[in-house]
């Protein structure tokens, strides 16, 4: 199974896919938050090259675990986009996920400014790989 994830901000959207046996979490790209909301050409050709079974959404929760206003609209967005895709639609904590993106990325050297724009699409991709790894436990 093909799990595309979706770390949707304000303003950019992270966006990371599984590999078809579903072990593996790769980062795909990031792309303007409207253009994924409103499912736009970039968007759909993303979904017909990686041809997805699943659309996972991160959520952000607070750090006590409840769901606060941020989670209520990525949970409205994700809905839309799912229901204009025509894709299932699950969600996973994404607590701390750009965080660890960030440390990822500094320690391969980047800059502040060389970071923007990748860390949405490592962030989809550490909560995917997450995620993954956790789909995999409970089948042992």
């Amino acid at each position: 199974m093909r799990v595309l994830s979706l770390d949707i901000g304000q303003v950019r959207c992270g966006i990371a896919i599984s590999d078809p046996t579903g072990r593996v979490a790769s980062p795909v790209c990031v792309l303007p938050s409207g253009e994924v909301i409103g499912c736009a050409r970039s968007f759909k050709r993303l979904l017909d090259d990686w041809q997805p079974d699943l659309l996972l959404a991160g959520l952000p929760l607070t750090l006590s675990g409840s769901s606060g206003g941020q989670a209520q609209r990525i949970r409205a967005q994700a809905q839309q986009i799912a229901d204009t895709s025509g894709l299932p639609l699950e969600f996973v904590d994404e607590r701390l996920s750009s965080q660890e993106a960030k440390r990822m990325l500094r320690e391969e050297g980047l800059t502040e400014r060389d970071m923007r724009g990748k860390i949405d699409m490592i962030a989809a991709s550490i909560f995917l790989q997450a995620w993954l790894d956790r789909q995999r436990a409970k089948k042992r």
